[in-house]
C-alpha cells in the first residue's frame, strides 16, 4: 500500500477525533445554552447541515482544484470554527455556537472525501481494502476523541467544555501539517476541459447508484438520530461526562476497528451480506435500548449501532464506486453525500426534538420503520446488485 493511504487514514482519525469530542459536548452545550431546551441538538444538526450544503462544492472544487488543496482549505475552516466556539462560550452565545459548528461541518464536507481518495491510488482489486483501512483511522479517534473531551474539563475556567475547542486546534493543524505530505494524483479535468461524462440523472438511474445511497443515507441517518440522543438520554438519568464520555468512545471503536477486515468480509462473503448484516445490528441497537436504561444498555446498544453503520457505510461507499467514471466521480461523490448528509442533518435536528417531548423509547421506535425499509430494499434490490462484483 502507498504511504498515502496511511497519511489518509491519519487524516481520518483527526476528523473524527474532533469529531468524537463534538459528539461528547455539543448536545450538552446546546442544552447549556439554548433558551429552549428542545433546541439542544440544533447545533449538532447545523453541523451536519454545513456537511449538505458545502459536500457538492467540495467535491467539484477538488475536482477542479485538487484533493489537497480541498482538504488544506478545510483545516482553515475548522481553526475557525474552533475559535468561533470559544468565542461563544465565553460569551454564552448560542447563535455563535451553532455558527462554530457550521464551520465543523464544513471542514467534514472535504474530509467525507478521504474515504473516495482511497481507491484513487491503489489498484482496481484492493479498492474496497483501501476504503476500509482509511475508515479504521476513526478506531484511534475513538480512544483519543472522548478522553481528550473528559481530560479537557479543567483545561480553561470559564467552562468544562471549553478546553475541548483549544485540543481540536491542534488537531486541526496536525491534519493540515498531514495533507501537506501526500501525494495525490492530478485533477481529472479543469476549467478549461469540457465535461465528458453522462448526466447526473442517468448516472442515479442505475440500480448500483440506488441502493449504495439507500444503504448510506438510512445507515447514517439512523446512527446519527441514536447517538445525538444518547447523551440527552444519559444526562436525563443522572450520568455525568464521563459515562457519556465512555459510552461514545466505544461506539465510535464499533464504527471503524470492524473497518480493519470490512473490506476482507465484502470480499469473502459478498456485499449484499454485509450490507443487510449491518441492518440487522441496528435493529439490535434498538431493542436493546427498549430493554433498560442502565449505562450498560447504552454501551451494548451503542456497540451494535456503530459496527451495523461500519457494514452499512463501507459497503454503501464501495458499491458507489461501481457507479461511476473517473471523469463522473465529483458530480457522483457529490451527490451521494449531498443526499447522506441531507439526512443526518434532519435526524440531528429531530433527534433532541423527540427526545425531550417524547422521550428516548420514543426516539427509538421512530427508526424502526426506516430499519425495515432499508432491510426490504436490499433484498429487494438484490437480484440488481448481482451484476456488481461483490470483490470491489
Amino acid at each position: 500500500m502507498p504511504y498515502t493511504l496511511y497519511l489518509l487514514t491519519a487524516c481520518q482519525a483527526f476528523m473524527f477525533i474532533c469529531n468524537s469530542m463534538l459528539i461528547t459536548v455539543s448536545a450538552l452545550i446546546g442544552l447549556e445554552l439554548a433558551t429552549n431546551k428542545a433546541l439542544a441538538t440544533l447545533p449538532l444538526a447545523i453541523q451536519f447541515m454545513a456537511i449538505m450544503v458545502i459536500s457538492i462544492p467540495a467535491s467539484l472544487a477538488m475536482g477542479i482544484w485538487g484533493r489537497k488543496a480541498g482538504f488544506l482549505i478545510a483545516g482553515i475552516v475548522g481553526i475557525t470554527g474552533a475559535c468561533l466556539a470559544l468565542f461563544a462560550i465565553y460569551q454564552q452565545s448560542f447563535m455563535v455556537f451553532c455558527m462554530a459548528t457550521f464551520c465543523f461541518g464544513a471542514f467534514s464536507a472535504f474530509g467525507n472525501y478521504y474515504r473516495f481518495t482511497a481507491p484513487e491510488i491503489v489498484p482496481e482489486e484492493k479498492k474496497s481494502v483501501a476504503i476500509s483501512w482509511v475508515m479504521a483511522g476513526g478506531v484511534v479517534a475513538a480512544f483519543i476523541g472522548p478522553n481528550l473531551a473528559t481530560w479537557s474539563q479543567h483545561l480553561l475556567k470559564v467552562s468544562i467544555y471549553a478546553g475541548a475547542f483549544v485540543i481540536a486546534i491542534a488537531v486541526y493543524l496536525a491534519s493540515m501539517a498531514t495533507v501537506s505530505l501526500m501525494k495525490l494524483p492530478a485533477p481529472v479535468r479543469n476549467n478549461r476541459q469540457p465535461y465528458s461524462g453522462r448526466s447526473i440523472t442517468a448516472i442515479a438511474a442505475q440500480p448500483v447508484f440506488i441502493v449504495a445511497v439507500l444503504c448510506a443515507t438510512i445507515g447514517y441517518g439512523v446512527m446519527n438520530l441514536l447517538m445525538t440522543a444518547t447523551p440527552l438520554a444519559m444526562h436525563h438519568h443522572h450520568m455525568d461526562l464521563r459515562d457519556t464520555a465512555f459510552v461514545i468512545q466505544w461506539h465510535v471503536v464499533a464504527m471503524f476497528a470492524p473497518s480493519f477486515i470490512t473490506g476482507h468480509l465484502i470480499k469473502r462473503f459478498g456485499i449484499r451480506s454485509i450490507l443487510l448484516s449491518g441492518a440487522i445490528l441496528c435493529c439490535l441497537c434498538v431493542a436493546t435500548n427498549l430493554t433498560g436504561q442502565s449505562i450498560w444498555h447504552f454501551w451494548l446498544a451503542l456497540i451494535l449501532l456503530g459496527v451495523g453503520w461500519n457494514f452499512l457505510f463501507v459497503g454503501g461507499t464501495t458499491l458507489l464506486t461501481e457507479a461511476y467514471q473517473a471523469q463522473e466521480k465529483s458530480r457522483t461523490q457529490a451527490m451521494n453525500d449531498f443526499i447522506v448528509f441531507s439526512t443526518v442533518s434532519v435526524t440531528a435536528l429531530s433527534s433532541g426534538t423527540i427526545q425531550h417531548h417524547f422521550g428516548w423509547i420514543a426516539v427509538n421506535f421512530s427508526v424502526l420503520p426506516f430499519l425495515i425499509l432499508i432491510s426490504m430494499c436490499i433484498i429487494f434490490l438484490r437480484g440488481a446488485t448481482n451484476r456488481v462484483h461483490d470483490s470491489s
